[in-house]
């Protein structure tokens, strides 16, 4: 079809030409649509019925598409369709099918909200023998929805009167398909002309009669799906509220015990899964299309892949020349002390000031004792500066007040480190209009450049606790001090620098699409150690980093003559690639080039005994050449799966391009996730993306080092 079409627009109209058409699906695959029919149904149609159809797809539902002209031209298929292609094919059959294939199941919980155990799948061609196979993924994930729909829940709600606080950034799902989407706008009072538009637009009767309701009279809201600009008007009662982590509040329920409800047993997992399939294998065959043997190391060894030595064995490097391992690091702290100290400690007599700032009603002698003997026993002498606040029978906004006062005559005498116990209230108080006392003590201190650690009462009301907590924050404090408490003990021999690259970002909460908070650079050495930190100072609109920021976030003098592997946290977008290819051309390095992604990841599994558990940490699977699916965590409950990481490698002839071996990447990767200072608990991203999506909140809530946008101290710990 011409013109050209943009990637978005082809996904959409092949959605929407699927949905229409009986018997036929069709995807886009640039620069071609595919169509596919159930055997023996008439699919060669000719370029002017294509274009009847288009025109009546435009009309009742693509109508920002209507000032277009399109023409039709089949080309002949000279050989079997590729693996992609397929797989897109089997993808799309189940995703627009008239009726949905799945029988999803549903766990009651409470105030209104169930767990709905429902299966996710996309394409996934996999190279099998250097031969691309279609394939696609099938996995389970569990939704939090309201029994209720949409309507429901706002008119029975407490704050009913403030439409705008409850329904903006509510996520949502359409009762007529399984699309899920975010409340961005409100239309109140609409038009009867207004509504007669979006009645004659809708396709199904849920639809229509929800924009005909008493409530529609007075509200509709606009929902925006996916990466889609166009947002779609619906009346409520079409819609079922989702509960996410923001919004769980506003349901009266718990996020965290809430996701304890999504931990399947292995065994009822292989159960949903086998039937899943079962009901896939059904809707697919109409098509003529049969699903194998899932992937498996005993048909295909050769694509899994795990690390020669348990990768918690590899060997860390701590002070004084000690080594040690990640299951050890306290003892590598004690007996080594930190592998450097940073310029302003170099003096060892020279003590860390530490205020504390407690907003709880809480004695924290023993605590605050206990914490000055952890960090000696790592060799930092400390002294201490208290101050206790109460903040009963206050408001949000007089608490506020109150305690930015505070902030502010605490640091006259600047100290190093603000350690503030917050009440366990304030987890959720970011709902609110005026936000959490959190973000206001961490925008005071950050913009200063001093350190801070937060601590909630619940984690001490308990003194047996207090070893545990100290485990957790103590080296994290170090390291937003500038320390690096440990590095690895052997170099990695792939490159000589490894650099973070991402755009933080977030979907805005009126409008759509997203807002991006700003560009960033993380440059690690061949050790794995921290050097420095830069921020680009002016917020992106968009997913790509512009030419000129690339420049500045990536130093000349410094990557002049090396190897630099880049981690791109997401993929690069639009002229990223071809931008870093010429300034590492023009600076004389050269450039390994890593797609880090944290969504639409197959799941892997371990198989003792046929029963299915949870994957060991290094487990990966060979998805071709360039890609592979890596766990880089444990778990260690019954119950649960680990998320994948997929880790891609960009492949081009340019001279300054070098390609490793995926397992090389694989094992990099891994040992790259052992170096995170804020938690025992290793991380899921390796160490130059962690914390993306934390600098993304800090920095739309105007919280960064505003006056210092390069450093060496790792504040998003």
């Amino acid at each position: 079809m011409s013109p050209d079409l943009e990637q978005e627009e082809g996904i959409r109209l092949s959605f929407h030409l699927s949905r229409t058409l009986p018997q036929i699906v069709v995807i886009w695959d640039k620069p071609y649509f595919y169509a596919l029919a159930i055997p023996n149904y008439p699919i060669r149609l000719l370029a002017e019925e294509w274009q009847d159809i288009l025109e009546q797809v435009v009309e009742e539902g693509l109508t920002d598409f209507s000032d277009r002209t399109w023409q039709f031209q089949e080309v002949p298929l000279t050989r079997t369709a590729p693996a992609n292609v397929i797989s897109q094919l089997a993808y799309q059959i189940l995703k627009t099918a008239k009726t949905y294939p799945f029988s999803p199941k549903t766990i009651p919980y409470k105030n209104g909200v169930q767990v709905r155990q429902e299966p996710r799948f996309w394409a996934e061609p996999i190279e099998i023998n250097e031969v691309l196979q279609p394939g696609i993924t099938l996995t389970i994930k569990s939704k939090f929805l309201s029994i209720n729909n949409l309507a429901e829940f706002y008119l029975n709600h407490l704050d009913k009167q403030n439409p705008e606080k409850l329904l903006i950034g509510l996520n949502v799902r359409s009762r007529d398909i399984e699309g899920n989407g975010i409340i961005t706008q409100l239309i109140r009072q609409p038009t009867l002309e207004h509504k007669q538009k979006l009645i004659g637009l809708a396709k199904s009767e849920i639809s229509k009669q929800a924009l005909q309701d008493v409530l529609s009279d007075e509200l509709l809201v606009a929902v925006k799906f996916g990466k889609s600009k166009k947002l779609y008007e619906y009346g409520m009662t079409a819609l079922r509220p989702c509960v996410t982590s923001e919004t769980a509040s506003r349901f009266g329920v718990e996020w965290g015990e809430l996701l304890n409800q999504t931990k399947i047993p292995y065994q009822k997992r292989k159960e949903l899964l086998v039937d899943y399939k079962k009901e896939a294998n059904q809707a697919l065959g109409a098509y003529g299309f049969e699903l194998g043997l899932s992937i498996n190391s005993v048909q295909n060894r050769e694509l899994f892949w795990q690390p020669p030595v348990p990768i918690e064995d590899t060997p860390l490097l701590f002070g004084n020349g000690f080594i040690g391992i990640q299951s050890k690091i306290l003892t590598g702290l004690s007996k080594g002390g930190v592998y450097r100290r940073h310029f302003k400690y170099s003096d060892a007599s020279r003590p860390i000031r530490i205020t504390v700032l407690n907003l709880c009603d809480l004695s924290l002698d023993v605590f605050q004792k206990e914490l000055k003997q952890r960090l000696k026993s790592y060799k930092f002498e400390s002294l201490f500066f208290s101050d206790s606040i109460s903040l009963k029978n206050l408001s949000g906004t007089e608490a506020r007040v109150k305690v930015e006062k505070a902030v502010n005559e605490l640091i006259e005498t600047p100290p190093d480190v603000v350690l503030a116990f917050l009440p366990q209230s304030d987890r959720n108080a970011d709902e609110q209009e005026g936000g959490s006392l959190y973000h206001k003590i961490y925008d005071l201190l950050l913009t200063r450049q001093i350190a801070s650690q937060m601590i909630y009462e619940h984690t001490l009301r308990n003194p047996k606790n207090y070893k545990y907590v100290l485990h957790q924050v103590v080296p994290g404090i170090l390291a937003k001090l500038g320390n690096l408490p440990f590095v690895l003990a052997e170099s990695l021999s792939i490159a000589d620098y490894f650099i973070g690259l991402d755009i933080s970002r977030e979907s805005k909460a009126k409008l759509s699409g997203t807002v991006n908070a700003c560009a960033s650079i993380r440059l690690y050495g061949k050790q794995g150690e921290f050097i420095r930190y830069r921020l680009e100072d002016a917020l992106i609109e968009g997913e790509e980093i512009p030419k000129r920021v690339l420049e500045r976030l990536l130093p000349a003098n410094e990557l002049e003559s090396k190897t630099v592997l880049i981690y791109r946290d997401g993929r690069f977008c639009g002229q990223e690639i071809a931008n870093l290819l010429q300034w590492a051309e023009a600076i004389g390095c050269k450039l390994i080039l890593i797609e880090c992604k944290k969504s639409n990841i197959p799941r892997l599994y371990n198989a003792i005994n046929k029963v299915i558990t949870a994957p060991e940490k290094g487990l990966a699977l060979r998805i071709s050449s360039r890609e592979a699916v890596l766990v880089t965590t444990q778990v260690i409950e019954k119950m649960g799966l680990a998320l994948p990481l997929r880790l891609t490698v960009i492949v081009g002839n340019h001279r300054v391009l070098i390609s490793p071996p995926i397992e090389q990447i694989i094992e990099t990767t891994l040992k790259l996730t052992l170096l995170h200072y804020g938690s025992l608990k290793m991380p899921r991203l390796p160490k130059p993306v962690y914390g993306a999506h934390k600098m993304a909140k800090l920095r739309l809530r105007g919280i960064y080092p505003s006056s210092k946008l390069e450093g060496d101290c790792e504040f998003w710990l």
